[in-house]
């Protein structure tokens, strides 16, 4: 029968080390009997049943005969102060995968089961060490590949984003219990009128949305992009490739059709994750495998989040070119290359923003690695918010919808309210149409749907479907 995350009460084993030869492996367990379980396979059980929490314990573990199979050290956490919530022992053995596997084998004999991918995680979500938001920066952290990606996820570990959150739920709340107030009071009795609490409602729709806005560059620092450097051969590609990378990770040769596939690899620009991929140069070939390479240079490009399109500055703008400036449907800069030689010509005044460069020397290199990262990062659409100021970003396009959907209620409440969203009954004066109960009680509706919404991001209302969806996302072992 096939185990699932709410099965809690059963006792998990999980390497949580990367896989391979290592001089320290960690083997997690947790569960209500977790520790009782592992004192049955250690050599000296009664030093583990007796340990505080947070103690480790040397001994070893044994199998069927007291064999032993690895010495170790078992450290000791005691509900609810572990990482779960739960009672839990991290047993640090030797790393090599053999060792592993045979400590696992031990555990698994005597009852342990193997952890679910990110089962560790969910213990401790659902016994109230982490709100939801926090979990997800786990496992974002884990998988972090830059120090931006570190940074934010690590912030949100800390509890930034779940404070804000908090911050918002709790004003909405107070505004909810305004609400009813004047619903179950009548005009007279009501100590303050619900209209005067418009800004206090804008206010947190205005945090919803700007927090929203930060998943452009949150997904950005999670993902990162995809950028394709295209043009024709002998351009520069290869050059610029080597230039942003600060090594000579690609051939670089006078002879057109050097590159003959792509090359890719990972540049961190300015913390964000950007895959770099140099491709083949594009020209009239007969030659079966360059031309391979040019379809697959096509297709790269079709799938981009950016094209970096190189134009040799000494040969100028031919047709080839501008037939692809004229048919890519990506976003696109387009690069001036070979500024250093003294026969290259000025750049066309098409009416395209074309930014200078040698690849050979660096000129120009600090306005291009400027321009890519604003193109990457993008500019807020009109009437969108700017991204958060101090960096932190949502990272998930479950938080962005959740938060989206916060929004629109919120607007629909500042329409009743008579914000000019949503028109108010013809002839009825704005005090008397809530007063008289027009929109006061769907007013309420609209924020109990805001409430509901923020509780997905915390956890408080997501259904369990998603929750396995979520964690199954994650690591085993974590």
């Amino acid at each position: 029968m096939k185990r699932a995350y709410l099965q809690t009460d059963d006792d998990i084993a999980a390497r949580a080390s990367a896989p391979g030869d290592a001089a320290i492996a960690v083997v997690r367990t947790a569960g209500p009997g977790s520790i009782e379980r592992l004192a049955r396979v250690f050599s000296r059980p009664g030093i583990l049943l007796a340990a505080p929490s947070h103690q480790a314990v040397y001994g070893r573990i044994v199998g069927p005969g007291k064999r032993p199979v690895d010495e170790v050290l078992a450290l000791v956490f005691r509900a609810p102060a572990g990482y779960t919530g739960q009672d839990g022992v991290d047993v640090l053995c030797h790393g090599g995968q053999t060792v592993v596997d045979a400590v696992m084998e031990t555990l698994t004999a005597v009852g342990f089961q193997r952890a679910l991918p990110g089962e560790f995680t969910f213990r401790a979500f659902i016994n109230g060490k982490l709100d939801l938001a926090r979990a997800e920066a786990v496992d974002e952290l884990v998988k972090a590949r830059t120090a931006g990606a570190r940074g934010n996820a690590l912030a949100r570990l800390g509890g930034e984003l779940s404070r804000r959150l908090e911050l918002l739920h709790r004003e909405l709340v107070r505004l909810a219990a305004a609400c009813a107030l004047r619903l179950d009071y009548g005009e007279d009795e009501s100590p303050e009128d619900f209209l005067d609490e418009r800004a206090a409602l804008a206010a947190v729709r205005d945090g919803c949305a700007n927090l929203a806005a930060t998943y452009r560059v949150g997904r950005l620092l999670r993902d990162g992009a995809r950028v394709v450097i295209a043009g024709r051969t002998n351009a520069g590609k290869s050059s610029l490739f080597n230039c942003l990378l600060k090594q000579e990770r690609a051939i670089v040769s006078s002879q057109p059709g050097t590159t003959r596939d792509y090359v890719e690899a990972v540049l961190d620009l300015d913390g964000f994750p950007v895959t770099l991929i140099d491709t083949a140069g594009l020209r009239d070939s007969a030659d079966l495998v360059e031309g391979e390479g040019m379809r697959r240079s096509r297709l790269l490009c079709e799938a981009a989040d950016l094209v970096l399109y190189v134009v040799d500055a000494v040969a100028g703008l031919e047709v080839g070119d501008q037939a692809f400036l004229s048919e890519v449907q990506r976003p696109l800069l387009a690069v001036w290359n070979k500024l250093d030689n003294s026969a290259a010509g000025a750049a066309p005044a098409d009416g395209r923003r074309w930014l200078g460069l040698s690849a050979l020397d660096g000129q120009g290199e600090s306005a291009l690695v400027a321009a890519l990262r604003t193109a990457l990062v993008g500019m807020p659409a009109a009437g969108e918010a700017l991204p958060d100021p101090d960096g932190l970003a949502i990272t998930s396009d479950r938080q962005r919808q959740a938060l989206l959907r916060a929004v629109a209620a919120l607007d629909d409440a500042l329409g009743l309210l008579g914000s000019g969203a949503i028109d108010q009954p013809e002839g009825v004066a704005e005090t008397a149409f809530v007063h008289a109960g027009f929109g006061l009680d769907m007013v309420a509706v609209d924020i109990q749907a805001a409430l509901a919404a923020l509780g997905e991001l915390s956890g408080e209302t997501t259904s369990a479907d998603i929750l396995d969806a979520l964690f199954s996302s994650f690591c085993v072992g974590k």
